[in-house]
């Protein structure tokens, strides 16, 4: 494939990877997927009349036992990097600040310079710009996508965009080159289920920011054990004492788990703490810094009723009114870490 046609299939892919719950580029929120038994569309486009899917993407330094003493939000030198890389970001990406919280989150899970991170769903590259300056040129950025069979699922997986995505591995690493001009961490890609040997034990850092949705929903429809798959790929690919960072929009724990399986958007946290344990992760820490307690969805909503979607309503009406008024999801942040092998103290 030559490095143009890379070019143009992967922005038709970034396109249509922001569907699915991935980075978004420009700050624009992504719709997520749907199977082929619903009216799945791409982009920012309802998925139906009543409904419009789409994804979307307090510091506690006491809770973060690797990270170093530089790494807090009071004025250190990898704080002040990161906030220096945060405030040159557009206008678009800076307006979801408040929502995404990029310098307290990246700072809760110790995401710090020079560190090997893997980001699941980029996308668009909406973290991945924010990610590649600051971990530097001692630094890593491993992209993992979704796997293909899942993919598959999508009303919008024509053999055409089929065809198109399966150069992505190759095609991420070449744009995100473009997304970062100087001291940039290199840039590698896998498949969620396809690990490569040569990258196990060499990360210090897994984020799932608003990804795991859509995983947990095709594997509670039995399709195939996408999230399973996802945190066994985690666990494999950390260090001993690595970390595992989920943002995730949160159910409360009082709704019925039908609805919480990750359809509508949300997941409970008992779930995905479950599911992250019985892959061998411990949780570590919880913070409330991606919390918003205005979102109170009842059985009937779907996280992209709210912005930056509102999908659900009119521009213009009360009802959007009222769902702007409330602002994005509430989510949960959930810190977990990779146990360091047991030694023998005999002897």
């Amino acid at each position: 494939m030559t490095s143009s046609r890379i070019l143009l299939s992967l922005a038709l892919t970034s396109l249509l990877l922001s569907a699915c719950g991935a980075g978004d580029d420009s700050g624009s929120e992504p719709a997520s997927m749907e199977p082929k038994s619903m009216d799945a569309a791409t982009g920012e486009e309802s998925t139906s009349a009543a409904r419009t899917a789409s994804d979307r993407m307090d510091d506690d330094a006491m809770d973060d036992g690797s990270a170093s003493d530089d790494q807090s939000a009071d004025g250190s030198e990898a704080g002040e990097r990161l906030a220096a890389i945060l405030a040159e970001q557009p206008e678009e990406v800076r307006a979801r600040y408040d929502a995404r919280n990029p310098q307290e989150t990246l700072e809760f899970f110790g995401i710090e310079p020079g560190m090997t991170v893997v980001e699941a769903l980029p996308g668009g590259g909406w973290y991945t710009r924010i990610l590649l300056p600051y971990l530097g040129a001692d630094g890593t950025l491993i992209g993992a996508n979704y796997p293909v069979t899942l993919f598959e699922q999508l009303e919008f997986a024509t053999e055409e965009f089929m065809a198109e995505l399966a150069g992505w591995a190759e095609a991420f690493p070449v744009q995100a080159g473009d997304w970062c001009d100087d001291d940039c961490a290199s840039v590698r890609a896998f498949w969620m289920g396809e690990l490569p040997e040569d990258m196990r034990g060499t990360a210090d850092a897994v984020l799932y920011i608003r990804a795991l949705h859509n995983m947990a929903r095709f594997q509670n429809e039995g399709i195939d054990d996408f999230l399973d798959q996802a945190f066994a790929d985690a666990f494999a690919v950390l260090k001993p004492g690595g970390v595992m960072g989920v943002v995730q929009h949160a159910a409360g724990e009082d709704m019925p788990a039908a609805w919480a399986s990750g359809e509508a958007g949300y997941l409970k946290p008992s779930f995905v703490i479950a599911q992250a344990e019985a892959a061998g992760f411990e949780l570590e820490a919880e913070s409330d810094v991606n919390a918003n307690p205005a979102d109170k969805p009842t059985a009937e909503d779907i996280v992209w009723r709210l912005a930056p979607t509102l999908g659900t309503t009119e521009e213009g009406t009360e009802e959007r009114a009222e769902m702007e008024a409330i602002g994005e999801s509430n989510r949960m942040t959930l810190k977990f870490r990779k146990p360091e092998p047991m030694t023998d103290g005999a002897g």
